[in-house]
């Protein structure tokens, strides 16, 4: 909730060091990066909360019965809310490295098979449960964000940052 007031305040601190242009630039960046983490924590909390609390609430039997604290449900609810926050700023993330000249379209494109097994060692990572089911659940968005990273690069990006047409692989 108190998001907005940090990102104006941090805005008024470094909007003064900035020459027009970059201003220009650094706007639309944020207002998208903004989207892109408010729905990957809406995807979090109402797809991927409901079967990662069910699955520990699972545990219970006859002589076990569930009883978890608020600190825990919160816990739980705000670990998977920031993953997937962070998880769907990956179109941003590479828009940027391939403004900047690290990556482009082909070198996406070419490393396809890595970008997949990395999505499902950062979901097992991530996922604060240990069940299968949450890993599929953050490992499918990262496998889409990233086609879509791959459109985004090749729609939105021309020329790297620094001004030197964006390199070809052979």
């Amino acid at each position: 909730m108190a998001s907005p007031v940090l990102f104006y305040q941090l805005w008024r601190f470094i909007a003064p060091g900035l020459y027009h242009h970059e201003k220009r630039a650094l706007l639309p960046f944020t207002f998208i990066s903004s989207l892109c983490f408010l729905g990957g924590a809406a995807f979090g909390y109402f797809v991927v909360f409901p079967p990662a609390f069910s699955f520990l609430i699972g545990y219970s039997s006859s002589f076990l019965e569930p009883m978890p604290a608020v600190s825990e449900y919160f816990s739980l609810a705000l670990r998977l809310l920031l993953a997937f926050g962070v998880v769907f700023e990956l179109p941003v993330f590479m828009v940027f490295l391939a403004k900047v000249g690290v990556v482009n379209k082909q070198f996406l494109q070419k490393n396809r098979k890595y970008a997949l097994l990395i999505a499902f060692i950062v979901a097992a990572i991530l996922t604060p449960t240990p069940d299968i089911v949450n890993q599929l659940l953050m490992a499918g968005p990262l496998i889409v964000l990233y086609e879509v990273s791959i459109i985004a690069v090749s729609l939105f990006v021309k020329s790297s940052f620094l001004g030197f047409p964006e390199k070809k692989d052979s």
